[in-house]
């Protein structure tokens, strides 16, 4: 037992203090031989058996599967002595070699873990706190909980259901929510600060606990983490990834290269980003080069298009797309997809000319449409529509027919993609949304998404566990569930009878505070 002990220990030293200068490769030879030269020769037969034991039991990236997948087979080793091989097992693991496919193990494991900027700096709950008689929608789609308890303890649900069946703990401070919806607190996934000063404390006093912003340096938020005001959770994605020229270079980190690239994701990787951004004038080869590198880092990658069709991309290795209006060039013919890429490579500004157009002519019903539905659906790829970024209405001085038509188009292609099994979620787009009060877009949002023909069901689940899923925090946020972070929103009136009902925030708790 102890010679094992010692095998491991001197393994574990020989990595820490042996350079890694292997290049990064999938071959399982170069993993085979670079385990070869690890320790002494007795050790080699234990070596090589998990090292063949990783190729047998490694099956290739074929949907529904993004990567490489490993299953626990007849080749593993059981009894008292699984332990020992399995701890050998996860040294080789991290050989550089092969790094990512211990990666995507850990990710799916839930190892790796996505965190806010900020989370240090969140007040934690200390107290318990029992809400009791609301009506609780989950954020998962189960029917409504009503005349309901949530027992909150620290920052932590404790414990959910009917009022008659939660006991009610001697010193929790007790809130009476009859009359009151309580949901998770909403996330969203498109929000942009802008040094709208206050901005994100305006989201969180109106339900939104957790926000990511997707272009925006790191530094900027500096200002609102130093202002003691409270903030929801900041998922950050830093600037976005982007070609010369630039359209928003203030916005931008620009690369001109795979190398350049790579040390892009890596930089951004190491200040605490959630996920990388991609901007609309990078190629497609880069685009695949940014993918593979986050997906090494265990970040998410989503992306604004323009010139780069959505499925090229998607296949390149997104995550999500940001707008609606970045499917146009996958859903233009060819030729005037082509014409229009070209237009906008020589002006970035091209890319808001005859955009209503474009989607006013658009036939809804067409093969074009419903393939690219299907292709989304079938990879899973999350959409933020930012629909009421593009919203537009008929008033005495705007009368554009071929705009409102073109809208109508946007919301009509939403509601169609989210029938056809698309993962819609719900972004605000931070402060530039023409029809919503300062701080409430994300409302504004939820409503244009119903207007879509979703239900407000559909909307809520997508404010909250399906935001959670595209940031890659469902497993601790979310969802009104036992053991879930205490992020929660009650509001006055039936949010499923009437979307609108979420503009009445009565309470927000934010990991176990009062907010509002």
């Amino acid at each position: 037992m102890k010679s094992i002990y010692f095998i491991l220990i001197s393994i574990l030293m020989l990595l820490s203090s042996t350079e890694k200068v292997v290049a990064q490769t999938d071959s399982w030879q170069t993993l085979k031989n670079e385990t070869s030269q690890l320790g002494k020769k007795e050790w080699q037969p234990m070596l090589k058996y998990v090292a063949d034991l990783h190729e047998r039991s490694t099956h290739p990236a074929t949907y529904p599967f993004d990567y490489e997948w490993e299953e626990i087979g007849p080749g593993y080793v059981y009894g008292p002595a699984f332990g020992h091989w399995d701890v050998v097992h996860q040294i080789i693991d991290v050989l550089p070699s092969y790094p990512t496919h211990a990666l995507h193990q850990l990710y799916k494991t839930g190892t790796i873990r996505i965190s806010e900027i900020n989370e240090k700096e969140l007040k934690i709950g200390t107290k318990t706190i029992a809400i009791i008689g609301a009506t609780i929608i989950d954020g998962n789609g189960s029917q409504p909980l009503q005349n309901a308890t949530v027992i909150i303890k620290n920052n932590v649900i404790h414990s959910v259901g009917k009022v008659e069946n939660i006991s009610i703990p001697k010193d929790a401070e007790i809130i009476e929510a009859k009359g009151l919806t309580l949901l998770p607190g909403f996330i969203d996934p498109h929000f942009h600060y802008d040094f709208v000063k206050e901005l994100p404390t305006k989201f969180l006093r109106n339900g939104v606990t957790s926000v990511r912003d997707p272009g925006e340096w790191v530094e900027s938020y500096q200002e609102e983490r130093d202002s003691g005001l409270p903030l929801p959770r900041l998922f950050l994605t830093g600037p976005h990834i982007e070609m010369p020229p630039a359209a928003y270079p203030e916005d931008a980190y620009i690369v001109r290269d795979k190398k350049e690239a790579r040390t892009a994701v890596n930089v951004l990787a190491d200040s605490g980003v959630s996920a990388i951004k991609i901007y609309f004038r990078l190629s497609l080869g880069l685009i695949e080069e940014v993918c593979a590198v986050a997906r090494e880092r265990g970040l998410p990658v989503t992306a604004h298009l323009e010139i780069t069709d959505a499925r090229e991309a998607i296949l390149a290795g997104l995550d999500g797309i940001e707008h609606v209006t970045s499917f146009r060039t996958a859903l233009l013919p060819p030729l005037e997809a082509q014409k229009y890429r070209q237009e906008v490579m020589k002006d970035n500004k091209a890319r808001t000319k005859g955009l209503y157009k474009m989607w006013n002519e658009l036939d809804i019903n067409s093969p074009t449409v419903d393939s690219l539905i299907r292709f989304l659906a079938k990879h899973k790829t999350f959409v933020t529509p930012t629909l009421a970024a593009f919203e537009y209405r008929i008033d005495e001085n705007k009368k554009d027919s071929v705009k409102l038509n073109g809208f109508k188009k946007m919301m009509a292609f939403i509601g169609k993609a989210f029938k056809g099994g698309v993962e819609i979620v719900v972004g605000s787009h931070g402060a530039w949304v023409g029809y919503a009060e300062r701080g409430w877009s994300f409302q504004r949002e939820m409503e244009l998404l119903v207007e879509s023909g979703m239900s407000p069901m559909d909307v809520i689940v997508s404010a909250t566990i399906k935001g959670a899923r595209f940031l890659r925090i469902q497993d601790r946020l979310g969802s009104i569930e036992k053991g879930k972070q205490a992020d929660i929103v009650l509001v006055e009136g039936d949010p499923l009878k009437d979307i609108k009902a979420l503009y009445n925030i009565k309470w927000v708790i934010l990991n176990g505070v009062w907010i509002r």
